[in-house]
């Protein structure tokens, strides 16, 4: 396995350069170039190596992924992001969360008290108009 090695030792911009002059000279070597960068997870995220930092557990939930920002936190169940090495940023974040939380709990009310006000406000209006429009109870001739 000492291509394989050897292969993944070269950094990208070679890898770059190597497939733009392979589609120069001659096309079908640029072409074998792309399949074996796409092939071989090069060209999947260009600024992440496989156990770097940015690979841990804690930045796991960061991102599109099934665990991250947009999948976790988007669907409207808030879970708690992952504590940073700031005891009293962590304080912070979390107070704040609770605060807004409560904030949009209070506001979420107050649009329900207003959906039922207006409500009752169309339905006193249509009860209004149709005792208006009933034709009067005839009075019985004497």
């Amino acid at each position: 396995m000492p291509i394989a090695a050897f292969l993944n030792d070269i950094p990208r911009p070679f890898w770059i350069m190597a497939m733009v002059f392979g589609f120069i000279w001659h096309w079908p070597i640029g072409l074998v170039i792309l399949a074996y960068l796409i092939g071989s997870g090069r060209f999947r995220r260009w600024g992440c190596e496989p156990g770097r930092w940015y690979n841990t557990a804690q930045a796991q939930g960061f991102g599109w992924g099934p665990g991250g920002r947009f999948g976790k936190w988007g669907n409207g169940g808030r879970s708690d992001p992952p504590p940073s090495s700031n005891h009293a940023f962590d304080d912070y974040r979390a107070e704040t969360l609770r605060r807004l939380e409560e904030e949009q709990r209070e506001f979420m009310e107050y649009l329900d008290r207003l959906r039922k006000a207006r409500d009752k406000a169309e339905f006193d209006q249509f009860m209004a108009d149709r005792r208006g429009n009933r034709p009067a109870p005839e009075q019985p001739a004497a």
